[in-house]
C-alpha cells in the first residue's frame, strides 16, 4: 500500500463512511495526514453534491423522533433519487439523526436563504443597539454585526449547525458524506417540530 497503512485507511473509513479506494486516494494525497484526508473527502462530497444538483430527488422517507419525555416530537422528510438508496441503513440512519438533531436544536429553517427577512432585520437591530450601548465605534459595528449573523446562522440554520453526535462536522458535511457514499442527490425537504406547550 506504499506510504499509507491499511490501519490508517480503516480508521478513515470508520470516521467518514467513505469507500476503501476513496479513503486510500485521500490519504495518499494528504501524505498520511488523516485530518487533511477527511477535508479532501468532504470537498469531494461537496463536488458530487454540486454535480448532481440538477438531478431529481423524488424518492425518500419520512423519519420521526420522539424525545424520551414525550414532550418533543419531530417529523422530517428526506429525498433521494432512487427507492434503493431510500431503503439503505445509511440513508435511514441519516434521516433519523436529522430528526434527533431538530428535536435537540430547534432550528428555524433548513437553509440560510430561508431565514425570514424580518427575523434577520430584528437580529441586526438588536446587535446594533447592543454595540452602540457598549460604545463601539461606528466603523467596526457593521463588521461585528456580520460576525454575529454568521453565529446566528450556525445556531439556527439546520445545515450549518454542528452535528449533535460529532461537533467537528456540520449537518451539511454529514449530508455531503452521504451523497458521496450513495452517489445520489439527497435533499432535506422539510421538517415539523412539535413541543408541548408551544
Amino acid at each position: 500500500m506504499g506510504k499509507v497503512s491499511l490501519d490508517l485507511v480503516k480508521e478513515l473509513r470508520a470516521r467518514t463512511a467513505a469507500g476503501f479506494s476513496d479513503c486510500k486516494k485521500a490519504l495518499e494525497e494528504a501524505e498520511g495526514d488523516i485530518e487533511k484526508a477527511i477535508d479532501i473527502l468532504r470537498k469531494k462530497g461537496l463536488a458530487i453534491a454540486t454535480k448532481r444538483a440538477a438531478k431529481e430527488a423524488k424518492e425518500g422517507i419520512i423519519s420521526a423522533y420522539i424525545h424520551a419525555n414525550k414532550k418533543i416530537g419531530v417529523l422530517v422528510e428526506v429525498n433521494c433519487e432512487t427507492d434503493f438508496v431510500a431503503r439503505t441503513p445509511d440513508f435511514q440512519e441519516f434521516a433519523y439523526n436529522l430528526a434527533m438533531q431538530i428535536a435537540a436544536t430547534n432550528p428555524l429553517c433548513i437553509r440560510r436563504e430561508e431565514v425570514p427577512l424580518e427575523v434577520l432585520e430584528r437580529e441586526k437591530k438588536i446587535y446594533e443597539e447592543q454595540l452602540r450601548e457598549a460604545g463601539k465605534p461606528e466603523h467596526v459595528i457593521s463588521k461585528i454585526i456580520e460576525g454575529k449573523l454568521e453565529r446566528f446562522y450556525k445556531e439556527n440554520v439546520l445545515l450549518e449547525q454542528s452535528f449533535i453526535k460529532n461537533s467537528e462536522i456540520t449537518v451539511q458535511d454529514l449530508l455531503n458524506e452521504l451523497m458521496a457514499k450513495t452517489g445520489e442527490k439527497i435533499v432535506i425537504k422539510r421538517f415539523c417540530r412539535f413541543q408541548i406547550g408551544e
